[in-house]
């Protein structure tokens, strides 16, 4: 008797988004096929085996296997799907990406080794990290989430290490997260130290080659740790017995495209369907964190204790970027051979040309937003990518009184240049820190005396270099001002973060440059005041109905003109109501313009996100047709960390 299998066909078409019956015998669920679907061949995934067929259908024959990924992982993305408002052929293709085929019947291999030097193996642990370990191991195999809290220095690395070397003793495999590919190097520099070759790698910057060589190593079981970006929660490994979620507060584990998954969420949920310990580890959790997992606390930096930090007022203080306190700190590193960490969180030259004529500034046609120049005398904008010549008179007055506004990352860096030639100066941006580059500027900055790296939030990110003296946020106001109940967690969380960059094997120093000294994130973010700072926004969202009280559902369409978004949300809006029961509607609001496209947004608040984004995602799918033909573009984000 033939076996019939249940397939859906990894198409992003959300006219397609069903599953399809074959004829597959001896196939199972997670099998890899390649089928036939209308005059095409496309590659699906096997979601059930031993199905019957529907009456009056002959289904044909699954062509081939071209795969297999772990069963669990198909209920993962059959979760996400359905969470995220997805398709499950968009999901699916998360744990199931295409491969390139390979040539001349090599071997998988590892990726190189980074140019990063991991750090010593303590021989012992203190009290608090093995009373950590303790509480962790306890829980394999039966499963658990945590919130391992710390300040920066505390140790949660090692606890992660030898969580990870418990599993691996009792025939588990475990996942390691870190939010950003630049802090990839460091982390598999450590992991690959302790762990050697059964540590696999994985985020999108390796190549299609390099990706399917390290999905064969997990699926063969030779590697057993994962370490990696968001995507590397769909690792396929077996027996799955521990995730450890690194820097958990970072914005970076949430997707920006479809499916809008955050790598935390889907982290929680893996681990519930294969009985599996999440550990999400931050110095600045986030206050869901906070309120909703149960929390290890490793107490104090090892070593040297939290460096200091000097708030200097700009209202009081002029030389901006680089003010007189921040100059005479950057000389004692000068003096001493150490090394410097400067935050700034914007790119470029000047993040505005401001014109004393007319008292506008130079803007991009395409988005509302100013144009930032760079290095190279040209104008960039960081949302379409256009650029152009920088003007040398007003485009709207013809004025030639332009004034460049702010500083940013290349301004600084020529700031340094001329006032302290003798540093040595590494950048670490967006326009300098793709593909592998990011871990050659670590590694020569990790190698180099009297230095000073500086850049954007990356610099922040949990990087651990030894002989560093000085950090200082150059501006902490930059992200306050934005229209997102989340500035001032960031703000907070940027600030102290950066201060944990300093003094952890000799004393540090910290400075926090701002035109609001008094500003609750900064004032806290100087005491190193975590606690007390969570407890006043979990007061504030509890009020407010924000997470992690209630969910967010953010709906943004765009057009060519604001009218047609417009007109969608208000009919959203009004086909919604009636199905969101005790549900706060915000909106419709219009956003900025981005790449030409006029854009709106309506925020829901609600205590489950699924069936509004269920419903607003069918509203949507039956509009298609209409909404295409008006050149009308529509997105349901579910827990959203962004609302600008």
């Amino acid at each position: 008797m033939a076996r019939f299998v249940s397939v859906y066909p990894l198409v992003t078409t959300r006219a397609l988004a069903r599953p399809f019956t074959y004829r597959g015998d001896g196939l199972e669920k997670g099998a890899v096929v390649s089928v036939p679907l209308g005059r095409t061949r496309r590659r699906g995934v096997v979601v059930q085996s031993g199905i019957a067929a529907p009456p009056g259908v002959e289904p044909v024959e699954v062509e081939r296997v071209v795969g297999r990924v772990p069963p669990a992982l198909v209920d993962l993305a059959l979760w996400v799907a359905d969470y995220y408002a997805s398709t499950p052929g968009r999901a699916l293709a998360l744990v199931a990406p295409r491969a390139p085929a390979r040539r001349g019947g090599g071997s998988p291999r590892p990726p190189a080794e980074s140019e990063l030097s991991p750090e010593a193996v303590p021989a012992t642990l203190t009290e608090a990290q093995a009373g950590a370990l303790e509480r962790i191991v306890a829980a394999l195999g039966s499963g658990g989430r945590f919130l391992l809290f710390g300040a920066t220095g505390s140790g949660k690395t090692e606890v992660y290490l030898r969580a990870c070397a418990t599993a691996l003793e009792r025939g588990l495999s475990a996942i390691v997260l870190v939010p950003e590919i630049a802090l990839t190097p460091q982390a598999l520099a450590r992991f690959r130290a302790r762990f050697g070759d059964t540590v696999a790698c994985l985020h999108s910057g390796l190549t299609g080659a390099e990706r399917r060589d390290e999905r064969e190593r997990i699926l063969s079981g030779e590697a057993r740790i994962v370490v990696g970006a968001r995507s590397a929660v769909f690792a396929p490994v077996e027996a799955l017995g521990l995730v450890c979620v690194d820097e958990e507060h970072d914005a970076s584990y949430k997707q920006e495209s479809d499916p809008r998954y955050d790598a935390r969420a889907v982290a929680a949920r893996r681990a519930v369907l294969e009985g599996a310990v999440v550990v999400y580890g931050s110095a600045t959790p986030r206050p869901e964190s906070w309120q909703l997992l149960e929390r290890i606390d490793l107490g104090v930096r090892l070593g040297q204790p939290l460096p200091r930090v000097r708030v200097v007022d700009l209202a009081r203080e002029g030389g901006y970027p680089l003010s007189a306190p921040l100059l005479a700190a950057l000389g004692r590193v000068a003096d001493e051979r150490g090394r410097a960490i400067l935050l700034l969180n914007r790119r470029g030259v000047a993040p505005a040309l401001h014109c004393r004529g007319c008292g506008g500034t130079v803007r991009c046609r395409a988005c509302d937003v100013s144009l930032v120049l760079h290095g190279d005398r040209r104008l960039h904008c960081h949302h379409c990518g256009s650029v152009g010549p920088a003007p040398s008179a007003c485009p709207a007055c013809g004025s030639a009184e332009l004034a460049r506004l702010g500083a940013g990352t290349e301004r600084l860096e020529q700031e340094l240049a001329e006032r302290l030639p003798e540093l040595a100066r590494f950048r670490l941006d967006a326009d300098v820190a793709a593909g592998d580059r990011a871990g050659r500027v670590l590694a020569r900055f990790a190698a180099s005396e009297g230095a000073v790296l500086l850049g954007t939030q990356m610099v922040a990110k949990g990087h651990h270099f030894a002989g560093v003296s000085l950090a200082a946020v150059v501006d902490a106001d930059s992200g306050m001002l934005l229209p997102d109940f989340r500035a001032e967690e960031r703000t907070f969380q940027l600030v102290t973060q950066l201060a944990g960059r300093s003094g952890r094997d000799r004393p540090g120093r910290v400075l926090v440059q701002t035109f609001a000294p008094d500003a609750r994130p900064i004032a806290l973010a100087a005491r190193h005041a975590v606690p007390e700072f969570l407890a006043g926004e979990l007061e504030r969202r509890r009020d407010l109905g924000y997470p992690p009280f209630r969910h967010l559902v953010r709906i943004v369409v765009s057009g060519p003109s604001s009218e047609g978004p417009d007109a969608v949300l208000r009919e959203l809006r009004a086909s919604l109501e009636p199905a969101a029961a005790g549900a706060d509607l915000l909106g419709p609001a219009r956003l900025l313009r981005l790449r030409g496209r006029h854009r709106g947004q309506l925020l829901v608040k609600v205590a489950d996100p699924r069936p509004v984004a269920a419903r607003a995602g069918a509203l949507l799918a039956a509009a298609a047709r209409a909404m295409r033909r008006d050149d009308i573009a529509a997105v349901v984000d579910v827990d959203p960390q962004s609302l600008h």
